[in-house]
């Protein structure tokens, strides 16, 4: 047994070359899956279950294209414009990230290494003990999460075809730009501003280009605003379920290694989303009397959400304190501000992600510059010495530049976002007609999410199995209308007795 375990690890085995570490790789490859799990299936059943009945096919199936859209993209020019060689100060060189020996090569991120004022190297160029394959579908996990989350803001009246073209005009031209500059040794990744797991590249990002969006499309029917309902709110925890636990892999796998500061993060990550979300239930329960599911799931997003900029560079005590953060202040935005905001009332952003993502977003990365710990910091940063407010130093520095970033961040959607869709206007609209909107998936797509036979249909013995149109027994029951009273027939035959 011995010798076969050494065996594993020799280096002239072709697939264990000698920088592969198996644990890294394996930590990973699963922190992958997990960030994946986010979107398909948890996204892809939270919007299905939270939205309207009339809309559940739709916005699952938005979710869907752009988790599988973004994917292919990825790998034929984007991975690279995201984290290949530098083109601009922002910007990557696109390229293929297909080929085997690109693939099985050891990972690198070749536009990291960091060097001092004095041009001698401080941090040295990224390179993870395994191999390119891996990295490619890590970092595709979280572009594809970006695109969903930014659906969310659109729902229940995007027209699918102009959706199918925003997502990989927005995935090139904007979400690039921001992995490059702060993850992938853009100009705001060499100045030093934290973002360990994607607060501003995946949700700040999201929800301003979410609400530009919803601008641009313009809103849904009247109707669809003032009566919403989830149509499965059960199957809408279990949505959120997938995002709560996938997002371990989210800020556990942002160190690029199974190393104790992923450790950190995954700690963190889960007090601060229980913290937010039972803040947000406490704040529901003293303001309208009640606690609400769905209140507890926006609560639940704004902590991951917020802990996400600093999972791995803040103590655990202030994972709790930005958990209280984050459940109350874009509670009070979303519940309270936006209802007095004549600005925010004339965008119908329909899940929130305003408030959920681009508040929660910017208070995590602000909250960073404040909490960031430096003897953490100093393990994955390539700046060494970087540090929060608290601790002195250069922390008001770290505040500034967290506060730039945002700036940026923020700016380079509202543009680019609009940008994108008024050259999609031209030849697509952007908002469905008004007979689709009224009708819902039926009409868009030719199915419905559920099948009910309480729905005033008639049963068609030629569409619907259950029994056969040639028996006897049932004869006197197949023109009848389908619901209580054709169970009731079915119940009182002999058959059943």
């Amino acid at each position: 047994m011995a010798a076969n375990v050494s065996t594993a690890y020799l280096e002239s085995l072709p697939a264990v070359p000698d920088w592969l570490n198996k644990g890294d790789n394996a930590w990973q490859l699963i922190a992958a899956t997990l960030v994946a799990l986010q979107g398909m299936p948890g996204l892809v059943i939270l919007y299905g279950s939270i939205v309207k009945k009339k809309w559940a096919v739709n916005s699952a199936f938005m979710a869907l294209y752009a988790f599988a859209a973004v994917l292919l993209l990825w790998v034929l020019v984007c991975y690279k414009m995201a984290f290949g060689e530098e083109l601009l100060p922002f910007w990557g060189r696109g390229g293929f990230a297909l080929g085997q020996g690109y693939l099985l090569r050891q990972g690198a991120l070749p536009a990291t290494t960091h060097l001092r004022k004095d041009g001698s190297v401080e941090t040295a160029m990224t390179e993870p003990y395994y191999p390119m394959a891996t990295l490619v579908y890590f970092q595709f996990t979280f572009a594809g999460v970006t695109l969903m989350l930014l659906a969310g803001a659109v729902l229940g009246r995007m027209n699918i075809r102009a959706w199918m073209s925003f997502v990989p005009l927005w995935l090139i031209f904007s979400y690039t730009v921001g992995a490059f500059s702060l993850w992938g040794g853009g100009f705001l990744y060499h100045w030093g501003v934290i973002d360990f797991a994607g607060g501003y590249v995946v949700h700040l990002s999201s929800g301003v280009a979410g609400f530009t969006a919803a601008y641009w499309v313009g809103p849904r029917m009247q109707c669809d605003k003032e009566r919403f309902p989830p149509n499965n709110v059960l199957l809408a925890l279990a949505g959120a379920g997938l995002l709560w636990m996938g997002w371990s892999g989210f800020n556990g796998g942002a160190p690029y290694a199974a190393n104790i500061d992923a450790s950190i993060a995954v700690l963190n990550t889960n007090i601060c989303a229980a913290t937010s979300l039972l803040m947000w239930t406490s704040l529901d329960v003293f303001y309208f009397g009640k606690p609400s599911v769905v209140g507890a799931i926006q609560g639940m997003i704004t902590g991951l959400v917020c802990i996400t900029p600093g999972a791995g560079v803040v103590q655990a005590w202030a994972a709790i304190v930005m958990g209280i953060l984050a459940g109350s202040i874009p509670w009070f935005t979303m519940m309270i501000l936006h209802k007095k905001s004549s600005l925010l009332q004339k965008v119908d952003d329909t899940l929130g992600v305003f408030h959920t993502h681009a508040v929660a977003g910017i208070l995590g990365g602000t909250l960073t510059g404040l909490l960031a710990e430096p003897h953490l910091c100093d393990m994955v940063l390539p700046v060494k010495g970087s540090r929060g407010v608290v601790y002195g130093g250069t922390g008001g520095i770290q505040l500034l530049k967290q506060i730039v970033a945002a700036l940026f961040v923020i700016g380079w959607n509202l543009v680019s976002t609009s940008i994108i869709l008024l050259l999609i206007r031209i030849v697509i609209p952007l908002r469905m007609s008004d007979d689709e909107l009224l009708i819902g998936d039926d009409a868009v797509h030719g199915e419905e999410a559920y099948a009910l036979w309480g729905d005033g249909e008639r049963y068609d013995e030629s569409k619907h199995a259950g029994y056969s149109p040639n028996d006897s027994r049932y004869s006197h029951m197949s023109n009848k209308p389908v619901g209580k009273r054709f169970w009731e027939d079915i119940l009182k035959s002999k058959e059943f007795v």
